[in-house]
């Protein structure tokens, strides 16, 4: 299986979303919002919140998930330590498929600039 080029895959899932931000705006406003909303720091800073994020990833499967959850993450100051401890905590949580996920985004967290 060949290695995935995690910014490609960022770059181009980003086109998508901004196609399907064009033909539904109304909707992905509000998920922007909310979004916004959801990460801002609180009782948490945005660096657990995005590390929270990216362990749900990894249990949904969902590879968009993983590819700008890292990156945030790692914007908001994550560490490749404290992205192993989001995988073992995601591991305990969903089993072999968390397993395999988490090898993945162990790989995009490794794959991005610093």
């Amino acid at each position: 299986m060949a290695e995935t080029d995690w910014i490609a895959f960022t770059d181009q899932t980003n086109k998508r979303m901004a196609e399907l931000r064009k033909a539904m705006p109304e909707p992905s406003k509000g998920f922007g919002q909310l979004a916004q909303a959801a990460i801002a720091p609180g009782a948490l800073d945005s660096r657990t919140k995005e590390l929270m994020a990216l362990a749900i990833g990894i249990t949904a499967r969902c590879d968009g998930c993983l590819a700008f959850h890292a990156k945030a993450a790692k914007k908001h100051g994550a560490t490749r330590e404290e992205v192993i401890d989001t995988i073992a905590v995601a591991l305990y949580m969903g089993g072999g498929p968390s397993m395999i996920y988490g090898a993945e985004a162990l790989s995009v967290f490794d794959a991005l600039p610093d």
